[in-house]
């Protein structure tokens, strides 16, 4: 079992914070099932990283492998479902305020990054379960150096320059279910821009 540094958990629960923080943004026509759905599985998640990243030295992962990426699905489908209500929103008149879509807009792309985090986090490192796999499923610049371990941090940073550069940057997907991943983030986050530049430039003209 890999025990998660004091310094990851912290990261990682602030980040699942502002994720559930950034769904309170979102206007109820924008949400997917009851209006706290979301940041209640967000905080589930939170809840769940204290709980287990402690107990990793001490037993196995026992269920903390299939709740955590059940969880982590759940809150992508919903993300998803959000992305679907706010396109079609942005395409139709319906009448939602300009400046509500487009900070419902901006907390769906930063949730999608979070969402992705914690699925590179969980499938590449030991993540919720503090299971390492045998193969690594990312190629780090530091991969090479035996004394180095990628932490959620680093995952969250992929995420992020996936979602913005729209391909991989410094880290490469070694395995198929990883570039699957980063290529529906890719997907995800440029329908997104696309759509947002398409209405800030309607607004503003």
């Amino acid at each position: 079992m890999h025990p998660i540094k004091r310094q990851e958990l912290w990261i990682a629960e602030l980040t699942l914070l502002l994720a559930a923080g950034l769904q309170f943004t979102i206007s109820k026509r924008l949400i997917f099932g009851p209006k706290y759905l979301v940041a209640s599985l967000l905080l589930i998640l939170t809840l769940a990283i204290a709980f287990t990243a402690p107990r990793r030295h001490i037993g196995k992962g026992g269920l903390h492998t299939p709740i955590a990426t059940l969880l982590i699905a759940i809150v992508s489908i919903a993300n998803a479902f959000e992305l679907g209500l706010l396109t079609n929103a942005l395409i139709t008149n319906s009448g939602i305020p300009g400046r509500t879509l487009l900070s419902g807009a901006l907390a769906i792309f930063l949730t999608n990054i979070i969402v992705f985090g914690l699925w590179y986090w969980e499938l590449d490192s030991p993540g919720l379960s503090g299971k390492r796999r045998r193969s690594d499923d990312f190629q780090f610049p530091q991969s090479n150096d035996p004394n180095w371990q990628p932490l959620f941090f680093d995952y969250l940073y992929v995420s992020l320059t996936n979602s913005t550069a729209f391909s991989p940057t410094d880290t490469m997907p070694l395995t198929h279910i990883a570039k699957a991943l980063m290529s529906a983030q890719a997907f995800i986050s440029l329908l997104t821009v696309v759509l947002v530049t398409a209405r800030a430039v309607n607004i503003l003209g």
